[in-house]
């Protein structure tokens, strides 16, 4: 028994430093599989992707985004309404003003506030069109007559092509036509004097 005691202390220490010489490699072996498990993407996942549905299948929030997409077409329809609005009163106003000076030969105060009114209003269709403050070329007539008669076939063309353009079509078109007509309101306003 004695010799199975010292056989059996000078066996435990070797056998522990197996024991833990084996841990030990499978734990350092074990440790590159587990980092590179743990940095690997998630595979695709053959599923649809979630919606906002909930377990009862009615859509959460689709009612609210409905309600937005609602009122943002109304609002830009409201915007294209008024643009047309301002085209159509700016034709309008030329006209009138032509009538009025073939009929009086001059511009009293309230046709001068026609004409501001004329020039303000373009300037908002030539915004609303995506244009800015640019020097365009034309013809300027001395003859105030002529150059009404330039400013009610300008303002006309501008309706003609602001009715004519999609409410989500930039034109270059109306841009220039407002251009012109500006120029042309101004040249007269300086005639009027």
């Amino acid at each position: 028994m004695l010799m199975w005691q010292r056989n059996h202390t000078t066996l435990l220490p070797g056998l522990i430093c197996t024991i833990a010489f084996a841990a030990v490699l499978l734990l350092l072996g074990s440790f590159p599989v587990y980092s590179q498990t743990r940095s690997a993407p998630p595979p695709p996942d053959d599923r649809p992707a979630k919606s906002d549905k909930d377990d009862l299948g009615s859509d959460i929030g689709s009612h609210e985004r409905e309600m937005r997409a609602r009122l943002a077409l109304r609002s830009q329809k409201k915007l294209y309404e008024e643009n047309l609005a301002r085209a159509r009163e700016t034709s309008e106003l030329a006209t009138q003003l032509l009538d009025s000076y073939q009929a009086k030969k001059s511009f009293n105060s309230e046709d001068r506030k026609k004409l501001e009114r004329m020039e303000k209003l373009t300037h908002r269709i030539r915004n609303e069109a995506g244009g800015t403050e640019t020097d365009i070329e034309i013809e300027l007539s001395p003859v105030i007559e002529t150059a009404m008669k330039s400013v009610a076939e300008t303002a006309d063309d501008l309706r003609k092509e602001v009715e004519k353009t999609p409410r989500h079509v930039i034109s270059t078109t109306v841009i220039d036509q407002a251009n012109k007509l500006i120029g042309l309101i101004q040249h007269v306003r300086v005639l009027s004097r």
